[in-house]
């Protein structure tokens, strides 16, 4: 295996992606350092999760090039997957079983060495030891979201993508989530992160206060038909001008 370089540690250069008449990326460009935190921005349907699996090696790009850890996605997919994690809009914990047996399951599945220890290492990182033995199913939103991200980590993968983190969590959940992530930089893990930027932009201050190396680049949503029609007329359709 080819030694990964370690700037930058994500490389993206005129991505672009369509389905038929739909284009959802057109000529992404950027870069993240290896150890910082990246932030994509945007609305609902602004492409964010595509260029996320497009970089995971999920999805192939229509033109442009991207590396992740000095790979190329392309032509070194599977050295780009042992490089990463990625961690969806929801939670993939199995809550039949106990936060620690997720994790021992996910070391099993790696085929790392002692995976009971990797287990209780992951429950001290995350603030989770004394809920250990408890089923996932009982943890609370930010708890759930916190074992997620633990399992995901496993195997100490140089690059994380965490794909909308906070999704479907109360605001102390996601200031939980936000601390979880800054510790990670912090520890020279690679982040990028999505979110939503209409949603979540009241969070953006506390964002910048608890990561205040984070780069933020706003990934722009095509207008749709509608949009051009309200722009156009100045007001929703079907309403009276007054």
């Amino acid at each position: 295996m080819t030694a990964p370089t370690r700037e930058p540690a994500i490389q993206v250069r005129g991505v672009t992606k369509s389905y038929q008449d739909l284009h959802v990326l057109r000529g992404v460009d950027f870069e993240v350092s290896a150890g910082s935190i990246f932030a994509l921005l945007g609305s609902n349907g602004a492409g964010k999760t595509t260029l996320v699996r497009i970089l995971a090696t999920m999805l192939k790009a229509n033109s442009g090039t991207a590396t992740v850890n000095g790979f190329d996605v392309s032509s070194a997919p599977a050295e780009v997957r042992r490089s990463i994690s990625l961690t969806g809009q929801f939670a993939a914990v199995d809550e039949v079983l106990t936060g620690r047996e997720n994790l021992v399951l996910v070391a099993k599945l790696r085929h790392l060495k002692n995976p009971g220890a990797i287990a209780d290492d992951m429950l001290a990182r995350f603030s989770l030891t004394d809920a250990g033995n408890r089923r996932a199913g009982t943890y609370s939103g930010g708890m759930r979201r916190r074992l997620d991200i633990a399992m995901s980590l496993v195997g100490n993968p140089p690059v994380v993508f965490l794909d909308e983190p906070t999704t479907g969590l109360d605001p102390q959940a996601r200031i939980e989530v936000w601390q979880t992530v800054r510790q990670l930089a912090e520890d020279g893990t690679t982040i990028l992160l999505t979110t939503q930027y209409l949603d979540e932009a009241e969070q953006l201050a506390e964002l910048k206060q608890l990561l205040p190396t984070a780069t933020v680049e706003y990934v722009e949503k095509q207008p749709t038909l509608e949009d051009v029609f309200l722009a156009l007329v100045g007001h929703p359709a079907g309403e009276e001008s007054r």
